[in-house]
């Protein structure tokens, strides 16, 4: 065993600019700039959440002022049609393929990426995201809905899931003092992509916009080359810490079961065979439809139980608005959606910070007993007329549903040590991919449902939160159950070393700081944070101008 003044030696000698081995610290490197790197990709794949802004434009792609309507089109025949517009439905199962393929993909080379390393996995994202949004821009220009899905949709959606998982491992291993704050940090990124992209693209579209073009192939394209350039930049930035690193002056909890952090490893090909996987795969799955739900019906939902409140016309009910007064409410609910985009964002960084001091387990109790309630007294809130009451409920149900997906990478490496986490983590976001069809079904089926029964529009959301509150139920039972591992699917030491045996400090059973301490804002880190949180900041800027109509 070393001391934490140690140096690492270990030399990248014959080794390709790609390769893991290239990327190991040396003496010297600050470990916030990490974070930055991975903030990088997330931020332009996570425009996969507001892609939405292109759905009415490309929907009158041929006709430009009105849509090209054909009464017989129908799903198979948009997929080849150059005649006719397409339907904001059509486009909309972009949504679909994003979250169906990032899951998959990241289940599929999760385990590759832990062998390849995040700066390869980061620059094949880059190919994928980019290069798909460019295959769909060919699509736009010779108006084959096929090539859209294709292009965005699973290359894209590829690109999502290996961009997604690229920096977990990494910078849990690079603060395993603060998984949470470490995560959060660059997850958070993906829930603030939109925030940043939609209305950079909306800018692209009328600057493009001509007499002949609603400007998204333009836009696409544009957009593509600057998310290559940042994600490239993301990607190489990328470095991990010598094996056996620690932050000096750092010994991991004592108490490792009351706190169920291990310090030992599970190996990839057994964590799915434990129970503790599935219960947290049916946590996230469970937490994440029910705030997904709410995403997607978000703008509809607030303009049918507030209507003419919205705009000081409270007597009048949604369907009683004429065509300028539902433009107005439309409006200001895209001021509640962008709104709940930045909760989304906040919480992401504020819950799994907050998760290293209360633990993975209670804070997914807190997700799960709060929103219950929350759920629960929603339409209560919606009754009583209390617009703040009711913005207020449901920005505090997203900044949890951001919390969630940022708090469970740390979960993963409590419960199944650092070795795998990365490709764990592709595996359980599987649970994406089902709360994505789940939780929009849910949603969209009941509200159909209901109004087809005569149920008021302002009351057909209530049944709904009742159900999403009971799925909520079902994961504090699944949450509860979750117990640290048994010693036997752990790896032995002699199979650890094994896996790190490139690495000099492995070789000896190093640990210790090697000459890389816990970091701080120096002037390449302030260049680093300074690169990603301008936009960060305009971002939330533009959100909050949006949304001010809200509040009158």
């Amino acid at each position: 065993m070393s001391t934490a003044s140690e140096t690492y030696t270990g030399g990248s000698v014959g080794v390709g600019i790609l390769d893991k081995e290239r990327i190991i610290a040396r003496p010297g490197f600050n470990r916030w700039l990490v974070p930055p790197a991975a903030l990088a990709i997330h931020l332009c794949i996570g425009m996969a959440y507001g892609f939405s802004v292109f759905w009415l434009p490309l929907s009158r792609a041929i006709g430009i002022d009105q849509p090209v309507v054909c009464a017989d089109l129908n799903v198979f025949t948009a997929l080849f049609t150059t005649t006719c517009d397409w339907r904001v439905s059509d486009l909309g199962w972009m949504y679909t393929l994003f979250f169906v393929f990032l899951g998959s993909a990241a289940a599929i080379w999760g385990g590759w990426l832990e062998r390849a390393g995040p700066r390869k996995a980061g620059l094949a994202s880059m190919v994928c995201w980019c290069g798909g949004m460019i295959i769909a821009a060919i699509g736009i220009v010779t108006h084959q809905l096929w090539l859209m899905w294709l292009g965005a949709g699973v290359i894209g959606g590829i690109g999502l899931g290996l961009g997604y998982i690229s920096p977990v491992s990494t910078l849990i291993k690079w603060f395993p003092d603060r998984r949470g704050m470490a995560t959060g940090m660059a997850i958070m990124g993906f829930g603030g992509g939109a925030m940043i992209g939609a209305p950079l693209a909306n800018f692209l579209m009328n600057t493009f916009r001509t007499e002949d073009s609603v400007g998204v192939w333009q836009t696409f394209v544009v957009m593509a080359l600057l998310y290559a350039v940042a994600m490239t930049l993301g990607a190489f930035g990328y470095r991990i810490p010598p094996s056996g690193w620690r932050p000096e002056g750092w010994t991991p909890p004592a108490s490792t079961n009351k706190a169920m952090i291990t310090t030992r490893h599970v190996h990839l090909r057994d964590a799915h065979k434990t129970t503790q996987f599935w219960l947290i795969w049916a946590v996230l799955m469970l937490n994440v439809s029910a705030g997904i739900g709410v995403i997607g019906m978000a703008s509809p939902m607030l303009q049918e139980i507030f209507a003419g409140d919205l705009i000081g016309l409270p007597d009048l009910s949604f369907n009683e608005l004429d065509a300028s007064q539902k433009t107005a409410i439309a409006g200001i609910a895209a001021g509640f959606a962008g709104l709940l985009s930045l909760f989304n964002i906040v919480g992401r960084f504020f819950w799994a910070s907050l998760s290293d001091y209360i633990g993975r387990k209670n804070t997914y109790y807190t997700f799960l007993l709060l929103g219950i309630v929350l759920y629960a007294l929603a339409p209560t809130a919606a009754h009583m007329g209390s617009q703040l009451l009711f913005v207020l409920m449901f920005g505090i149900i997203l900044s949890m549903y951001g919390g969630g997906f940022a708090t469970i990478p740390a979960y993963l490496a409590d419960i199944f040590g650092t070795q795998f986490v990365g490709a764990i983590h592709g595996r359980l976001l599987t649970a994406w991919s089902t709360a994505g069809i789940v939780g929009p079904v849910v949603v969209n089926y009941i509200r159909e449902f209901q109004l087809s029964a005569g149920i008021p529009r302002a009351q057909v959301y209530d049944f709904t939160m009742y159900i999403l509150a009971g799925m909520l139920a079902l994961g504090v039972v699944a949450n509860f159950f979750v117990r640290p591992l048994a010693d036997k699917w752990f790896m032995s030491d002699a199979e650890v070393a094994s896996l790190q045996a490139k690495t000099a400090a492995s070789q000896t059973q190093q640990t210790g700081s090697f000459g890389i301490g816990k970091g701080g804002l120096d002037a390449k880190a302030a260049i680093a944070w300074t690169a990603v949180g301008v936009p960060i900041l305009w971002g939330i800027w533009v959100t909050l101008e949006k949304t001010a109509a809200l509040f009158g």
